[in-house]
C-alpha cells in the first residue's frame, strides 16, 4: 500500500507560497533581478560598441596627425624603404609617443615603409589599400599581420596634395577588451546596489502589505469578499459606506429600498443624491447619537454612523415604520383605557345617581336625566357627521372628541368645517388629523377653559385643515424646529421614541405639494394649518346638471 503523503510532503509540493506577503515580495524581487539584469545588459551592449568607435576615432586621428607631416611624404617619394630610414624612424617615434599597436606607411603600390615588424618592411601590405589611396578615410575592426585591430587609413599627400601613399594605424584589440571587461565590475557593483535597494523597498511595501491584509492569503481574501457580498446582500438592515470625502462608496439592496435609490447612487456624493434633511445630515455625521430617528418617505427609519479608520463611515438603516405604528397604537390604546376607565367611573356615578331618583321616586326627574346624558353623545356624534361625510374622519374625530371630554377638554368643530365624502387618501389624512389633534389634546389639558377647535373644510380639489388649542402655545423660534425628527419636548412614551408626528405630518403635505406651519391661535395657543392639494376627487355633477344633460341629449336625439 502506499503511504499517505506527510503535511510537510504536501507544503513542499505546492512550490508557490499563499500568503499575499510571500507572493508579492517574490513577484517583487523577481520584477527587480529582471529589471537590473535588463539595464545592465542594455548598458553594456552600446558600451562595446562605444569603446571600439572610441579607439577606431582614435586610430584615425593618430593617422591624420602623422600624415599631416610633409618631410614623410618627400622621404617616401625620395627614398627607398629600409629598417633603419626616416619614415620608420618617425614611425615608431608616433608610436611610443601615442600607444598605438602600429603605424604603417607605405606608397602607392602598397609596399611598406614602416612596421613594428622591420621585416614586413618593403612588403606588400595584408589588407586592401585601394580606399585610402583613393583619397578616402577609412577606420574599422580588421585582422592583419599582427592580428584583431581598430584601425585607421588616412591618404598621404605631398607639398601640391597630390597622393604619394598612405597612413595605418591600429589600436590593439585586446585593450579595448580589456577596458570593458574592466568596467563590468563597477557596473555589477552599482547592479548590484540597486538591486539591494530594490530588494529592501520590495520586503518593506510587502510588510506594509501584510499588516493591512492581516498576513492572508489570496484565497482568503477572495472568499471574504464572496461571504461580504453574501451578507451585504442577504441581511435585512440597510448597509451604507461613505469614504472621506462623503461620497457612496457602497450600499446593499435594502438600503437601497429603504432609501429609494437606485444603484447608480453608488460613487456620488451623500448630499446630492438624498438632498438637504434629517436623513442627509444624520448619515454624513452632522448629527451625532445612537439609534437616531429619521423620516425618509413614508418610512421612520433608525439610524448609526461608525467611522473608519480611511476618514469615511459605515452607517446601518433599520426600518422602524411599523414598530413606530405599533407604538402609536400602544399609546393611544393606554390613553383609551384610561378614558374607559375615567369614563366607568363617570358612568357608575350616573347609575348610583339613577338608582336613588329611581328609589326616590322621582321618576320624571330620572327621565330627564337619561335624556340629557344620551342627548349631549348624540348631538356630538350627529354634529361630526354632519359637516365630516367621510366616515374614516368623522369615527375618528367622534373618539377623539368623547377621550377630549374624559380629559376635561372640549372639542368642537368650527362653523367653516365642511368636508365632502370624496378623499383621494382617507387615511392620510386621518395620520395627519389625528396627530395634530393628539398634539392638541396633551397641549391643552389642564389649561382653564381647555378647548381644542378642528376645522376641515374643502377648497375645490384641496383640503384645508386647521388645527387650534388652549395651550401655552409655541415660541416663535421653536415653530420650524418642532417639525424636526426626533425633536421633541414630551417624556418618552412607551415605545421609548417621541418626535416623529409633526414630522410625517409636513412629510405627508409636502409630499401631495401642500405644506404645513405653526402659528399662535386668534384667542391664544398654538395654531396648525395644513394645506392637501389634490386631496379631493372632482366633484360629482348636480342633479339640475344632470337634468340639463339630459334634456339636450333629448334634443340632439329628436
Amino acid at each position: 500500500m502506499t503511504a499517505e503523503p506527510t503535511a510537510s510532503g504536501r507544503r513542499l509540493r505546492l512550490g508557490w507560497p499563499q500568503r499575499v506577503f510571500s507572493q508579492v515580495l517574490l513577484m517583487q524581487l523577481a520584477i527587480a533581478t529582471g529589471v537590473t539584469v535588463l539595464a545592465t545588459g542594455l548598458f553594456l551592449a552600446p558600451l562595446s560598441a562605444q569603446l571600439d568607435q572610441e579607439a577606431m576615432r582614435r586610430a584615425l586621428a593618430i593617422a591624420q596627425t602623422t600624415a599631416a607631416q610633409p618631410q614623410l611624404a618627400d622621404a617616401v617619394t625620395g627614398s627607398r624603404p629600409t629598417a633603419g630610414g626616416p619614415v620608420q624612424t618617425e614611425a615608431e617615434r608616433i608610436r611610443r609617443s601615442t600607444g598605438a599597436e602600429y603605424v604603417v606607411i607605405m606608397d602607392r603600390r602598397g609596399v611598406r615603409w614602416s612596421h613594428t615588424d622591420r621585416r614586413q618592411i618593403g612588403k606588400v601590405v595584408s589588407t586592401d589599400p585601394s580606399e585610402p589611396l583613393a583619397g578616402r578615410e577609412v577606420m574599422g575592426i580588421d585582422e592583419g599581420t599582427l592580428g584583431r585591430s581598430a584601425r585607421g587609413k588616412v591618404p598621404l599627400r605631398d607639398a601640391d596634395r597630390e597622393i604619394v601613399g598612405a597612413v595605418s594605424v591600429g589600436i590593439e584589440y585586446d585593450s579595448v577588451r580589456a577596458r570593458l571587461l574592466a568596467a563590468i565590475p563597477g557596473l555589477l557593483a552599482y547592479a548590484g546596489g540597486a538591486l539591494a535597494v530594490g530588494a529592501l523597498a520590495a520586503y518593506l511595501i510587502s510588510r506594509r502589505l501584510q499588516r493591512q491584509t492581516h498576513d492572508l492569503a489570496f484565497s482568503d481574501i477572495s472568499a471574504l469578499l464572496a461571504e461580504r457580498e453574501a451578507m451585504l446582500h442577504g441581511i435585512r438592515e440597510g448597509v451604507v459606506a461613505l469614504d472621506a470625502t462623503g461620497r457612496i462608496r457602497l450600499m446593499n439592496d435594502e438600503a437601497q429600498r429603504l432609501l429609494g435609490l437606485g444603484a447608480e447612487a453608488t460613487g456620488r456624493p451623500l448630499d446630492e443624491v438624498l438632498g438637504e434633511g434629517r436623513t442627509a445630515d444624520v448619515l454624513a455625521g452632522r448629527v451625532t447619537g445612537d439609534d437616531l430617528l429619521t423620516v425618509r418617505g413614508h418610512r421612520v427609519l433608525v439610524t448609526n454612523r461608525m467611522p473608519t479608520d480611511d476618514g469615511g463611515a459605515v452607517a446601518t438603516l433599520r426600518d422602524r415604520t411599523e414598530l413606530e405604528q405599533l407604538g402609536r397604537e400602544l399609546d393611544s390604546t393606554r390613553g383609551l383605557i384610561d378614558a374607559l376607565r375615567a369614563q366607568d367611573h363617570e358612568h357608575a356615578n350616573r347609575m348610583h345617581t339613577l338608582l336613588g331618583l329611581l328609589e326616590l321616586g322621582m321618576h320624571e326627574e330620572a327621565v330627564q336625566f337619561v335624556t340629557e346624558v344620551a342627548g349631549v353623545h348624540r348631538a356630538t356624534a350627529e354634529q361630526i357627521t354632519e359637516k365630516i361625510h367621510d366616515p374614516l374622519l368623522a369615527a375618528l374625530l367622534v373618539g377623539k372628541a368623547t377621550v377630549a371630554a374624559e380629559r376635561g377638554v372640549s372639542l368642537r368643530l368650527s362653523g367653516a368645517t365642511l368636508l365632502p365624502d370624496r378623499l383621494v387618501d382617507p387615511r392620510g389624512l386621518v395620520t395627519v388629523v389625528g396627530n395634530l389633534v393628539d398634539n392638541a389634546l396633551d397641549a391643552s389639558a389642564g389649561s382653564p377653559d381647555a378647548r381644542i377647535e378642528v376645522e376641515l373644510r374643502a377648497e375645490g380639489r384641496t383640503a384645508v385643515l386647521r388645527v387650534a388649542d388652549s395651550g401655552p402655545g409655541i415660541p416663535a423660534e421653536q415653530r420650524e424646529l418642532i417639525f424636526t425628527e426626533g425633536w421633541s419636548t414630551k417624556e418618552l412614551p412607551a415605545h421609548g421614541k417621541r418626535g416623529l408626528g409633526l414630522a410625517m405630518v409636513r412629510r405627508l403635505a409636502e409630499r401631495q405639494g401642500g405644506s404645513a406651519r405653526a402659528g399662535e391661535g386668534a384667542e391664544g395657543g398654538a395654531e396648525f394649518s395644513v394645506v392637501l392639494p389634490e386631496a379631493l376627487t372632482d366633484a360629482p355633477p348636480s342633479t339640475e346638471e344632470l337634468y340639463t344633460a339630459e334634456l339636450d341629449t333629448a334634443g340632439e336625439a329628436r
